[in-house]
């Protein structure tokens, strides 16, 4: 993930520790983190995170938080798997590499929100001419739903059903659905702004403006399951 290079979809997923900010859970305050989410040995769904603290007394200490044995969470592996399998992104992929284009599916960004994981992972094209990958859509995978979108803020739109809201504003009470719908549509702009600005501050190795932007991007995304 950071600092790695792209992953195709036959890869096998690594992932390697990422800095955010954020804060821990019965925490009062956000700090510094590396953090890397753990798989049991034999086995593909997510167990737990770990996390290596960054600031001040508690530089070095590692603590790993587990996930509740009763919740299935799925890990990277089976992740991509899905996005894999999904009938509407190899349906895609199959139309990009008919017309001799290379595709390329970007890092899976992992995003944990209260007790579960938002990942997210775009996907470039670069055309047989080209020199330079071009972003062509953007997944978003949480629990069992998986969207494939132009911009990260449809794939969350799909993920977190604001379309359907939007349909059943016209039925119920406008009024009050409208107004749902401005919130929910301006936090989903917020998500963009933070992955887009989390994505060019990798690319430019600032991992302190790197941090707090995923921490932000965090933080929509809780607003949004609520």
């Amino acid at each position: 993930m950071q600092g790695g290079t792209a992953q195709t979809e036959n890869d096998a997923p690594i992932m390697n520790p990422r800095h955010m900010i954020m804060k821990l859970p019965g925490e009062k305050a956000e700090e510094f983190i590396l953090m890397l989410p753990f798989t049991p040995r034999a086995k593909d769904n997510l167990s737990a995170w770990m996390v290596a603290r960054n600031d001040g007394q508690k530089y070095g200490k590692l603590v790993v938080y587990r996930f509740p044995k009763d919740k299935l969470i799925f890990g990277p592996k089976q992740i991509i798997g899905r996005i894999n399998q999904d009938a509407e992104v190899s349906r895609q992929i199959s139309l990009w590499d008919q017309g001799g284009s290379q595709v390329i599916q970007g890092s899976l960004l992992v995003i944990p929100i209260e007790e579960s994981l938002v990942y997210v992972r775009p996907l470039y094209l670069k055309a047989a001419s080209g020199k330079i990958p071009e972003l062509k859509r953007v997944i978003v995978a949480y629990e069992n739903k998986i969207a494939m979108e132009e911009t990260l803020e449809a794939g969350l739109a799909k993920i977190f059903g604001t379309a359907e809201s939007q349909v059943k504003s016209s039925e119920e009470t406008p009024t009050r659905e409208a107004s749902v719908d401005s919130s929910k549509e301006s936090l989903l702009q917020q998500a963009t702004a933070a992955y887009q600005s989390a994505i060019n501050a990798q690319r430019d190795g600032d991992w302190g403006r790197y941090g707090e932007e995923i921490k932000k991007l965090g933080e929509v995304l809780s607003k949004l399951q609520q």
